[in-house]
């Protein structure tokens, strides 16, 4: 447990909220008696469940699935049998068969997530937003919090959670970002871990290196290759032997997130870098057999793009592009304009200007569009924009362009 001490200007204290199987939760409220079973988000629409004459439901299973889709998440059950996010859902069909297979639903999420954030902000406004399942939160002003380590705010906080939602988080308190993160992992699902810098030894040495945010795949082979394995063996490593091997910057930084020093403050706002809408494919898609269909999808993120821009009042300078090959390896283009742009035509020209730069020999698994150069409306004297009141128009499956290298690619 966490020590009390005496409290000092600097003392902080930092939780990190994570929602518990965000998704898969969030589907077992919808669908109560799937609780305790395998499940898999990460299915189209035609895994939508079936309603029976009986008023039951029937299920799509794993072992039915056919495609080049990925898992999106999956419950702690099918985690036992080794289904993980970001897998290939063939793969996890291989592992899991007879797991129920859902579709994703973002809207869903999204709106869950608005729920337990603003549930949340009533007990501790001060709340740093890291995606649509965690957030970090500032307690170092909240009425009490610092008498007992966030032991009954955290608590208060995980039932305000449950009460706005039904769903369960668990939660990470200690003086900084980085321990709070890693401790958020400690005890899920459903967890409270408070940890004090005299509790590192025994509960964060012992962690792999890869559990801090921070050390990568290449990161953490090359510790490994040094013979350090965990946290603790990073800890015990001279300086200056890790700023031989990871550079100045990258050793030191390995040196002190290892000592669980992290001086970074809760953020409650910031100016987002890019805007991106992108979409894998149920299956490849080639650029001359699947021409119309690639060019409807491609106008479609453009739009929806635009539409994203407009909503959050930015306009863009930079459009890019994304593509994934059926090899998985992907390629990236951009563009810098003019001037700053929210117009859905503007940035479909410019994206296909950024497609004419690449060999579409292969067959295409993942398309997406990119803004990025970002510049609020507010600061802009004349954007590029549609007039106002009119939406941006875009014809119905336009010709990419006319792009040569779609028209030239050999379909075998």
């Amino acid at each position: 447990m966490y020590s009390l001490g005496e409290a000092s200007p600097h003392r902080r204290l930092i939780a990190h909220l994570d929602m518990d199987a965000f998704y898969a939760s969030v589907e077992l409220l919808r669908y109560p008696e799937l609780r305790g079973l395998p499940v898999v988000i990460g299915g189209g629409r035609r895994h939508q469940p079936e309603t029976l004459p009986d008023r039951t439901r029937r299920f799509a299973r794993l072992r039915d699935y056919t495609g080049r889709g990925v898992i999106t998440t999956s419950t702690y059950e099918a985690r036992a049998l080794g289904v993980f996010s970001a897998m290939g859902t063939m793969k996890a069909a291989q592992l899991a068969p007879d797991a129920i297979l859902l579709p994703v639903d973002f809207d869903e999420y999204r709106r869950y997530s608005r729920l337990f954030k603003a549930a949340v902000r009533e007990i501790a406004p001060r709340v740093e937003d890291r995606g649509i399942d965690e957030i970090y939160i500032d307690l170092t002003e909240v009425p009490g919090a610092l008498d007992d380590a966030g032991l009954a705010v955290g608590r208060r906080l995980k039932e305000a959670v449950f009460t706005a939602t039904g769903l369960t988080c668990s939660i990470g308190i200690t003086p900084n970002k980085l321990l709070s993160k890693l401790c958020s992992e400690l005890d899920k699902p459903d967890g409270l871990t408070l940890l004090g810098f005299e509790d590192i030894p025994a509960r964060i040495w012992p962690l792999a290196a890869r559990k801090v945010n921070g050390i990568g795949p290449k990161a953490s082979e090359k510790l490994a290759g040094l013979g350090l394995h965990t946290v603790g063996d990073i800890a015990a490593a001279d300086p200056a032997f890790l700023v031989q091997h990871f550079g100045a910057n990258y050793g030191r930084w390995l040196h002190e997130v290892a000592h669980g020093r992290d001086d970074r403050e809760v953020v409650t706002y910031s100016e987002p870098v890019s805007i991106s809408r992108e979409t894998t494919f149920e299956r490849d898609l080639h650029a001359v057999r699947d021409r119309a269909t690639l060019s409807a999808i491609f106008t479609d993120l453009c739009v929806e793009l635009a539409g994203d821009l407009a909503r959050k009042g930015y306009a863009s300078k930079t459009i890019g592009i994304k593509l994934r090959f059926d090899d998985f390896k992907s390629v990236t283009r951009d563009l810098t304009l003019s001037a700053h742009t929210m117009d859905a035509r503007t940035i479909r020209r410019a994206a296909g200007e950024c497609l004419k730069r690449i060999d579409l020999t292969r067959r295409l698994r993942l398309l997406g569009v990119r803004a990025g150069t970002l510049a609020r409306l507010s600061d802009l004297v004349a954007p590029v924009a549609p007039l106002p009141d009119a939406p941006p128009k875009v014809e119905e499956s336009p010709p990419l362009y006319e792009l040569p290298l779609f028209a030239q690619a050999d379909p075998h």
